[in-house]
């Protein structure tokens, strides 16, 4: 399958676009923030860690297998203030899983719903893909209502199935086909 080039995606209130150096303030900022790390896999977020992310997702495009993050910012002003991601997987380029972070101070106003939707009519329209997953911490009940409130089906929930900073976790896991995508 042919990888297009990505350049933007645009929404009323939102660019999605690639990362770059100019963001990294922001990106180390709202990614070290405690309260938006609480449910994501990293801790300790610096500025080496925002150089790697932003320098790797230079050479890559989205709907190459493995990870590719792009930047959430505002439209009126180009302020990063998140950040989702793809991966597609290596065994089967027609399957991918999507994630979405957000800072603290840009939750709770519909961005991320936004954000994922244009993710979402990205990967079904031009990337064409079969099936996209997304997994959740079961206690982050506000990116549960963002997939659910994007279609998106709670195909399982797992029990104590990860080891995550320091504690067992549960996690749900949602799912939606191409077809099933009516951009809600």
């Amino acid at each position: 399958m042919a990888v297009l080039e990505f350049d933007r995606m645009e929404t009323p209130r939102l660019v999605l676009r690639r990362l770059r150096a100019e963001d990294l303030d922001a990106l180390v900022a709202y990614r070290g923030d405690p309260e938006v790390a609480r449910y994501q896999s990293w801790s300790d977020y610096d500025a080496e860690r925002g150089r790697k992310l932003i320098e790797m997702m230079s050479t890559r495009q989205p709907g190459e297998p493995g990870w590719f993050q792009f930047a959430i910012a505002l439209k009126d002003n180009d302020t990063l203030v998140g950040d989702c991601a793809l991966r597609v997987d290596e065994q089967d380029p027609r399957v991918g899983e999507i994630g979405f972070t957000l800072s603290r101070h840009h939750q709770g106003q519909g961005l991320g719903t936004e954000a994922v939707r244009a993710l979402l009519g990205y990967v079904f329209g031009a990337l064409r893909l079969h099936r996209i997953i997304a997994v959740t911490d079961a206690k982050n009940t506000a990116a549960a209502a963002v997939l659910e409130r994007l279609g998106m089906r709670r195909e399982g929930h797992f029990i104590e199935n990860v080891f995550f900073k320091g504690a067992w976790g549960d996690e749900f896991q949602y799912a939606l086909l191409g077809r099933e995508w009516t951009k809600p």
